[in-house]
């Protein structure tokens, strides 16, 4: 009983984590132009990914030193800190500073990542693993459709006040209920100061090198669908903006079903091993059928599947790297595994807008492609038993 509370506290922050930065989604290129910003927008939207590109990583082997409670509890505050500061920015400079500190606060989800770690075991450490992806996923597609109401009704400050509460909700939740979980602190641990040196001195160990790799790619392959969907919605399925966003709600609730619920049962049945494969080779069908629906009904069933593809492959990458280092080591490895997620998501983008402006079809044809990547390196990964 002590760990679902303690595993529903952990959800809460990684969902409000997410929830905090999508929220602006709808909100930010208006606000950037209105603060002088223009084409800033890009650059200070980036600095959300960069800061937890830099901050994973410590924050996560500052969890191994210390704890897990203490850390999430820091940057749980400076969320909610940095969610406040959102309702009152009146400058580019501001909102560059609110979007630095909310990248800082959420890259907890290192620390959280191993604190579900620090209390599962090989039968239940994939399926919690999916809890925890649940979380961010819904946290990510419900954050557009609550930010562009409540930014209707309210107002900029109004946004900025209620992902704060929020916060500050998940902090008083934390300190009530959440327990320390990691039973034997590493006190000798050096502080991943350095993203770029924690990582390259973490990929000297083969199977972290491969896992971190095969979720870049994977992260990648997803941001190129996820950037370019809505535009595809827009000018082929003439969906409005509130449309839009209930299409994002849907991906949300497949997602939070098949990680909350579904993924634990095919784990049991297949293991992580074989719902990895499973996994990716839907998301390749699921990216090629998107542009290719000739109804929205089809739309939304190749959504499903991806929210299914997405919900087999991230748990299982965790579960698979956070059972091949010891657990004084875990917060650190899950920390620089959010870093190679974020570079991911920085790629993912940045190429399928580049690839939108040729032909509609290329993101998700090129998401494929990079999947199909994927697939060959886990087989030869498997083929030479580099993951037990």
């Amino acid at each position: 009983m002590k760990n679902g509370a303690s595993i529903f506290v952990v959800w809460l922050t990684v969902f409000l984590d997410l929830l905090g930065f999508s929220i602006i989604i709808p909100i930010l290129p208006d606000l950037a132009v209105t603060l002088g910003g223009g084409k800033m927008a890009l650059s200070v939207a980036a600095l959300y990914a960069l800061m937890n590109f830099l901050f994973s990583p410590f924050w996560g082997s500052l969890s191994d030193r210390y704890g897990r409670r203490p850390i999430i509890l820091i940057s749980v505050l400076i969320t909610a800190f940095s969610q406040f500061l959102f309702g009152f920015v009146g400058s580019l400079t501001a909102l560059a500073l609110q979007r630095a500190l909310a990248g800082i606060g959420s890259a907890n989800i290192s620390a959280a990542n191993a604190y579900i770690a620090d209390i599962s075991n090989k039968e239940n450490r994939t399926k919690n693993m999916g809890l925890i992806g649940a979380a961010f996923g819904m946290g990510f597609i419900i954050g557009p459709v609550v930010g562009g109401y409540v930014y209707e009704a309210y107002g900029l400050m109004g946004v900025g006040i209620a992902s704060g509460m929020l916060s500050v909700l998940n902090f008083i939740m934390a300190v009530v209920f959440l327990r320390e979980s990691l039973a034997e602190k590493n006190t000798l641990s050096k502080l991943a100061l350095n993203p770029l040196t924690a990582l390259l001195k973490a990929m000297r160990m083969r199977v972290v090198r491969d896992l971190f790799l095969l979720n870049m790619l994977f992260i990648a392959a997803f941001a190129l669908m996820q950037v370019t969907a809505a535009i595809l919605w827009e000018d082929h399925f003439m969906l409005s903006k509130k449309e839009i966003g209930l299409v994002f709600a849907f991906i949300g609730l497949c997602s939070a079903v098949v990680q909350a619920g579904l993924v634990g049962i095919l784990n049991k049945m297949l293991g992580e091993k074989r719902l990895l494969v499973i996994g990716l080779v839907l998301m390749m069908f699921a990216l090629v059928a998107l542009p290719l629906a000739p109804s929205m009904g089809w739309e939304l069933l190749a959504l499903a599947f991806v929210a299914l593809a997405y919900g087999c492959v991230s748990p299982s990458i965790l579960s698979l790297l956070s059972a091949s280092v010891s657990p004084r080591e875990q917060g650190n490895i899950l920390g620089l595994n959010q870093s190679i997620s974020s570079l991911g998501r920085v790629i993912g983008p940045v190429l399928g807008g580049f690839l939108y402006s040729f032909d509609f079809h290329l993101p998700y044809f090129g998401g494929a492609f990079i999947i199909v990547l994927a697939l060959l390196f886990i087989f030869d990964i498997y083929r030479k038993q580099i993951i037990k």
